[in-house]
């Protein structure tokens, strides 16, 4: 059987919890649930949740049954025309009548459990910190803020541009995605709210790892202008897996890099270590109280300014190549932090990575060196 909302409306007229100016639209979040038997609508009316049960067969013996999912907190409404009933007959059938006590739970949760679930919940923190959210016309501030299913949530979210982004996918099974990042793309966002693309919301419905962080399925990172070879965790249980080696050291990886200026070597194992630069918390710098790093470098050619390089750190340490390669006076190409400004993006690419993937096999994997590098030694690559 099946009912209309000007259906739903007349009942609540009759149990008065209507007035006959109400119109149809004032059912906020109507459900209606049918069966051949009869009817179930849930609805907000006058910031107040109710729930009816409809039917021929409706009474009280029957609620539990044809209410399976009955919240403790549904208190049955009183038959309007004759209380002590709680069947009320309404064309022909019956009609039985709840009211939904409000539960209040704070607004992060409730967005991220009942409104938006492929939102996680540290990303509506972050919408709501920013005032995207309002409240019975209200904008909330603060994810503490308690909300239950009767208030207005309104949103004015920021357009997500990650289908125009190209994030070429070089290797894929059930376990891991290998995929070649471009120049430019952030690998997740940094803390604060991002509307920018990054790999990790690219990757999201493909992953459930690490989903309720604005991080999910990454494992290891790339700096924004670094480009080349990332490889992401499908799954908690592969997450583990990939991070012990990132952690014990036994991942192989080889960047290709162009330096503005000439090692003085042509070959040689840099051994310093590395900290956090207290003048400019955003950079690092050689330290001797800094944490270990070391880089192997072999230069593969050169031209009258510019150094083409190989590189295979052997820790992984945040700017890494790019400290100790300015440490030796020949900075990456582009890099406008460590190095000169310049036209060109920062020239360098993970080339390679071998890892043991979690069924047992090792494996190399290799993303072409962009054309950018071809401009400065179309000879060597």
């Amino acid at each position: 059987m099946k009912i209309l909302p000007r259906t739903v409306l007349k009942i609540a007229r009759l149990y008065k919890l209507a007035d006959d100016n109400t119109p149809v639209k004032a059912l906020r979040r109507l459900e209606i649930q049918t069966d051949k038997s009869h009817v179930f609508a849930d609805f907000i009316l006058n910031k107040q949740h109710f729930a009816l049960l409809y039917g021929s067969i409706v009474d009280e013996e029957s609620i539990d049954e044809l209410w399976t999912e009955k919240p403790d907190n549904a208190e049955i409404l009183p038959n309007p025309l004759d209380p002590e009933f709680i069947e009320t007959p309404f064309q022909g059938k019956y009609v039985i009548m709840f009211k939904i006590s409000p539960t209040k739970v704070r607004l992060d949760i409730y967005l991220s459990t009942k409104f938006d679930t492929t939102i996680s919940r540290s990303l509506w923190q972050k919408y709501i910190k920013a005032g995207y959210v309002s409240v019975n016309n209200k904008v909330a501030t603060t994810p503490k803020f308690e909300v239950d299913e009767t208030d207005e949530i309104a949103l004015n979210l920021p357009e997500k541009e990650q289908a125009d982004v190209d994030l070429p996918i070089l290797y894929e099974n059930d376990d891991v995605i290998v995929v070649n990042k471009p120049s430019g793309l952030l690998t997740h966002a940094k803390g604060g709210l991002s509307d920018e693309p990054t790999v990790a919301e690219i990757i999201r419905p493909k992953t459930s790892f690490a989903t309720d962080t604005d991080r999910p399925g990454i494992v290891h990172r790339l700096d924004r202008d670094t480009s080349g070879l990332l490889i992401i965790a499908k799954n908690p249980e592969s997450a583990a897996h990939l991070q012990r080696q990132f952690a014990e050291r036994t991942t192989k990886k080889t960047y290709i890099a162009i330096t503005d200026g000439k090692p003085k070597l042509n070959a040689a194992k840099i051994d310093l270590p590395i900290g956090r630069n207290p003048s400019a918390p955003s950079t690092f710098r050689i330290d001797p109280n800094g944490k270990p790093a070391q880089t192997t470098y072999h230069v593969l050619a050169e031209n009258d300014a510019q150094s083409l390089v190989e590189l295979k750190p052997t820790t992984g340490r945040t700017h890494q190549l790019r400290v100790h390669l300015a440490h030796l006076n020949a900075p990456i190409l582009g890099d406008r932090v460590y190095g000169k400004s310049s036209d060109c993006r920062m020239m360098l690419h993970a080339q390679k990575l071998e890892i043991t993937l979690p069924s047992g096999e090792r494996k190399v994997f290799e993303a072409i060196v962009p054309d950018e590098f071809k401009r400065f030694f179309p000879e060597d690559l």
